[in-house]
């Protein structure tokens, strides 16, 4: 128990590093992934085979592949992913001794991951839409885009809540692996632990370990329940 009350700024700053990652990654998802779904289900065949790459591609590619291949990249591209600029996030990261450029690339690998699952969940729900409302709509002389926006769309989210959530949960868990990158490792405070016990400090890294523990658990356990209840909501409203 030492460990947190001489490591506790550690450990909070860790917890705030991976909870803004998370958060970045999964609006990035979110946003990709929606784009991906319309390729995916878009009249046209080259947009269709776009989206179709890019999910076969990304949900068959271990996800520590694809944040190395994101972290040697960039570098040789001449970016250290600035694009990504987050009011604050600098100083979140800076009392954690982790590289800004490579905490950027762990959330643009985590969220180029992630979007391929998020795009399926879309799909999934869009599919669940009764298909005689889209082609009313089309009679009615809606676009392929007017139709998605106003009638498929709105419809669709209800029925892929619970898919999403459930992706957006495997993703949160997914962010350890940005131990790729010497992130998380640091984040959570392992790094610096194990830094003390080379200098002869004893700590029990069972401990640290617990600490990741609940921290995860902290984030994911609330969004879980959340998904239960909307789910139960959704049942009644069926019912009814």
């Amino acid at each position: 128990m030492e460990v947190f009350s001489e490591k506790f700024g550690v450990f909070w700053n860790g917890y705030l590093g991976t909870l803004q990652m998370s958060l970045l990654a999964a609006i990035g998802a979110l946003v990709i992934g929606g784009l991906v779904a319309v390729l995916r289900i878009s009249p046209l065949p080259p947009l269709r085979g776009v989206g179709t790459a890019y999910v076969t591609i990304f949900r068959n590619i271990p996800l520590t592949v694809v944040m190395f291949i994101v972290a040697f990249a960039f570098p040789l591209l001449g970016s250290d992913g600035s694009f990504l600029k987050i009011p604050g996030l600098k100083d979140v990261i800076k009392p954690l001794g982790t590289d800004l450029p490579y905490f950027r690339f762990a959330t643009i690998a985590l969220t180029v991951y992630t979007a391929a699952f998020i795009c399926e969940a879309l799909r999934s729900g869009i599919g669940a839409v009764p298909t005689g409302q889209a082609e009313a709509a089309r009679s009615l002389g809606l676009t392929f885009g007017q139709n998605l926006r106003h009638v498929v769309l709105p419809q669709a989210w209800k029925y892929a809540i619970v898919p999403l959530g459930s992706v957006i949960i495997a993703m949160i868990k997914n962010s350890a692996l940005a131990a790729a990158f010497g992130v998380i490792a640091t984040l959570m405070g392992v790094a610096d632990v194990l830094l003390a016990q080379a200098e002869g400090k004893a700590y029990d890294l069972t401990w640290v370990m617990l600490g990741i523990v609940i921290g995860y658990l902290t984030m994911t356990i609330p969004l879980g329940l959340a998904l239960d209840a909307i789910e139960r909501s959704q049942k009644k409203a069926v019912r009814r």
